[in-house]
């Protein structure tokens, strides 16, 4: 039973704004340069996607799935922190996944090769 006491005391506190105010303020500036450091490797990706699309004579329409393919593969290689053989199958199971929803494959594979340097499985 003293546990139990000890974590509803221990949520009362975490969950107290005051609390929660102080300990966002000391942490905003570190929170605000990480994302800013995210937001730009995210935008050199897309612009590099943007290129292969580009040279590959895609329809500035589609676009948008392209991009989300590669935002998925960039979550994928950057935040989920699989590699090697791993990231090879996964980014293989998100190219059939867009191709079946009309990408081509031979653009998506260009995607996965060119801008995330992700072979074949």
């Amino acid at each position: 039973m003293a546990d139990l006491k000890r974590r509803a005391r221990a949520y009362r506190i975490k969950t107290n704004p005051e609390w929660v105010k102080e300990t966002l303020k000391a942490q905003i500036e570190d929170m605000r340069s990480r994302y800013e450091i995210v937001m730009e490797k995210i935008a050199a990706m897309e612009s590099e996607v943007k290129a292969v699309l580009n040279d590959n004579g895609v329809s500035s329409i589609l676009y948008v799935p392209y991009l989300n393919f590669a935002r998925q593969l960039w979550k994928l290689s950057n935040q989920q922190g699989i590699s090697g053989r791993s990231l090879a199958m996964a980014a293989q199971v998100l190219l059939d996944k867009w191709s079946a929803r009309g990408l081509d494959p031979n653009i998506l594979t260009a995607i996965r090769y060119q801008v995330f340097n992700i072979g074949a499985p």
